[in-house]
């Protein structure tokens, strides 16, 4: 009888959390659109974009913007769902009835794994196809303002102009046509062919060629070892088979990249000696971000339970600080982890571990 009690009570908890999430998303998706939209519609109307493609723009938006809305959907989910049954005195009977915490708290954690496996699919699957999808729309039909074009400086590019042509850049500047830390690695059919490394390019629009300095090219037998080398300090002109326009087309950072293709470009930048810090850490926050639904019902609930008289006004503030305390957090990780003061797998984790710590602190001190 008191299994069948509990299975009940699992599938009450559960639905309301998911009623709430649900709307909630909703809620989100509602005022990032309108919020985009406004932002955009300069852009839109100025190029004469018809309303078709803009629908398509944001159906492919539609993954990125429930990607980054979930975690604060889920957060409001929790404190809601608790909330309401603190408020109805709910959790107070369970109590007197022997249901602890640990057993309130367990459905919603099966909710956090959940919505973690889900989550990880949506980044590298839909996110990414999609962010592809609306970055061809906005190459193609926004040209004169694009996003890229807004932004006089790109860092850290990376470009693939074919299957074994991998061009990296650490800063490039769009109106002077000015780049930095420059490699071109060419992989051939199997073994790396040619590889450039080159402190600063420049483009030299009268001979439509790349002036290069500081720069060393090798050249590669066909069992991989080093044929020979050029060394270069002065500027020297040469054909890099890319123009200015395609970096700003082509450019792809590390996030807009799916976990499988980001692990497979690392693999093949670490074969040829490039530095990929920064892709290693975007690699691992794509594992550990996804696990930020689940931290954030561990921290929600015992923000309910903590002060049961005024629960909801209670944890809906707190959890303000803990949404915007976790992303801070995880930003400053990632900062240490670019700049190499900690490594990539450390940075990544680093606000997950924090937060974990936090939030089974709070589930011991609401217990007792």
């Amino acid at each position: 009888m008191q299994n069948l009690t509990l299975n009940k009570f699992d599938q009450y908890i559960i639905r309301q959390f998911w009623i709430i999430l649900s709307i909630a998303i909703l809620g989100f998706l509602s005022i990032f659109i309108i919020v985009d939209l406004i932002e955009n519609l300069d852009r839109f109307l100025d190029n004469k974009v018809p309303s078709k493609i803009v629908f398509k723009y944001y159906i492919y938006t539609l993954p990125y913007f429930i990607s980054i809305g979930l975690p604060m959907a889920v957060l409001i989910a929790t404190v809601f769902s608790l909330g309401s049954m603190v408020k109805r005195n709910e959790w107070t009977a369970m109590k007197a009835s022997g249901i602890s915490l640990y057993r309130l708290a367990m459905p919603l954690i099966v909710c956090g794994i959940t919505l973690s496996g889900l989550s990880f699919i949506l980044d590298n699957q839909l996110v990414a196809y999609g962010n592809e999808k609306r970055f061809e729309i906005d190459r193609d039909y926004v040209k004169r303002k694009s996003r890229h074009k807004l932004k006089d400086t790109l860092k850290d590019i990376f470009l693939q102009k074919n299957s074994s042509m991998h061009i990296s850049l650490s800063k490039y500047y769009i109106k002077k046509m000015i780049g930095h830390d420059f490699t071109l690695v060419d992989l051939g059919p199997q073994k790396i062919q040619k590889r450039i490394d080159a402190k600063k390019i420049m483009w030299n629009a009268d001979s439509a060629k790349w002036s290069i300095s500081g720069f060393a090219i090798r050249s590669f037998n066909k069992d991989g070892s080093e044929q020979d080398v050029i060394i270069g300090v002065n500027d020297t002109l040469i054909n890099l088979d890319f123009i200015p326009s395609t970096i700003q087309q082509q450019a792809r950072k590390p996030d807009e990249l799916d976990y499988y293709r980001l692990t497979t470009r690392i693999n093949q930048l670490k074969e040829n000696g490039v530095d990929t810090t920064r892709w290693e850490v975007t690699r691992f926050l794509k594992i550990s971000f996804a696990f930020t639904n689940l931290i954030v019902i561990l921290c929600g609930i015992p923000l309910v339970v903590l002060k049961e008289s005024n629960s909801l006004s209670f944890g809906a503030g707190a959890s303000v600080f803990v949404i915007f305390g976790y992303y801070a957090l995880i930003k400053f990780g990632q900062s240490l982890g670019y700049k190499g003061i900690i490594g990539p797998l450390a940075s990544a984790w680093l606000g997950n571990i924090v937060f974990i710590i936090i939030g089974i602190i709070l589930l011991l001190k609401a217990r007792t």
